[in-house]
């Protein structure tokens, strides 16, 4: 009877070994280098949150998220942020805002590009596609295997692994949001003799806004996720916590690790959420801003034509 263990059997395994042994060999100035300005970053934001006093953060983060979301919103973050504190993880707690605010500032400087890009050309979307098929569809411990092969352990190579999770979902919705922009609106910035560039900032990105948001709110979960599962690999924070529990059989300390994940989970999820809906103007203002900073040129609206109109 033909049986499936009597086939031969290809040695993907080594393969795979043997080519990620060649990049971590070869390579190892170019993975140099895109660790640096993580490490980087992550080392200042890490150091500015844990240099802030605790009534200090708690004030800022319930005054942010106010400003951001809700009266309602501000007042769980202030209770969620203490309640932290009381249960002794604060400093682990910081390293893992850290972790996730520094993700979330590099997926922003990728992913929004990127996402641009293929609004712009379906040939860039059609090989950027099955790309963030296959990243969001691998398991999170898979990410583990690179990059401790390429990057090393500790908390550098976990930040790694998680903007490489966390980035997808801000590309789609970008580009999503770009598409979904109403070619009527796109046409009239035309007829105003909008060029390309004019376009993008005036037009679609300000349309687009709630949906990029709404992908920020993603990447923000993912992030978060990932934090706590590159404690395997050694990043410190909330996810070493547990992880320490479990090994120990501390099933009390491992319940404190992960009350603490969730509340902090909680309170980046609703003010993202409240920050994407978009009826809400006030949560948004501060996007529109930074569109207003960064764009070069303004569409000039066409002078109106003077005299007496046709009958």
């Amino acid at each position: 009877m033909f049986d499936a263990e009597d086939l031969y059997i290809f040695p993907v395994d080594v393969w795979i070994q043997d080519g990620v042994e060649w990049l971590a060999l070869n390579l190892r100035p170019i993975f140099l280098a895109i660790k640096w300005p993580v490490e980087t970053l992550l080392s200042f934001n890490d150091y500015v949150l844990h240099e802030i006093p605790f009534p200090v953060f708690v004030i800022l983060i319930a005054l942010l998220a106010y400003r951001l979301a809700s009266r309602g919103i501000a007042l769980f973050s202030a209770l969620a942020l203490i309640a932290i504190a009381f249960m002794g993880v604060w400093s682990e707690a910081m390293t893992t805002l850290s972790l996730i605010t520094t993700a979330i500032l590099i997926c922003t400087i990728i992913g929004v590009p990127i996402g641009i890009l293929c609004a712009r050309s379906d040939s860039v979307w059609n090989i950027v596609r099955p790309v963030l098929d296959v990243m969001q569809t691998t398991p999170t411990f898979v990410y583990l295997v690179p990059v401790v092969m390429l990057f090393g352990v500790g908390t550098v190579p976990g930040e790694v692994a998680v903007v490489t999770a966390a980035a997808p979902p801000l590309i789609r919705f970008t580009n999503i949001g770009i598409r979904m922009v109403e070619k009527e609106m796109v046409e009239a910035g035309l007829a105003f003799g909008a060029n390309n560039r004019q376009l993008l900032w005036e037009i679609q990105l300000p349309l687009a806004i709630p949906t990029i948001l709404g992908g920020l709110n993603q990447t923000v979960l993912t992030a978060m996720v990932m934090s706590v599962v590159v404690a395997m690999i050694g990043a410190e924070g909330l996810g070493l916590v547990v992880l320490q529990g479990l090994g120990r059989l501390d099933v009390g300390r491992a319940a404190v690790g992960g009350i603490a994940i969730v509340l902090l989970a909680m309170m980046l999820d609703r003010i993202t959420q409240k920050m994407a809906q978009p009826r809400d103007v006030k949560a948004k203002s501060w996007f529109r801003s930074l569109l207003a900073l960064l764009q070069i040129g303004r569409v000039e609206q066409l002078p109106v034509p003077t005299g007496r109109s046709a009958v």
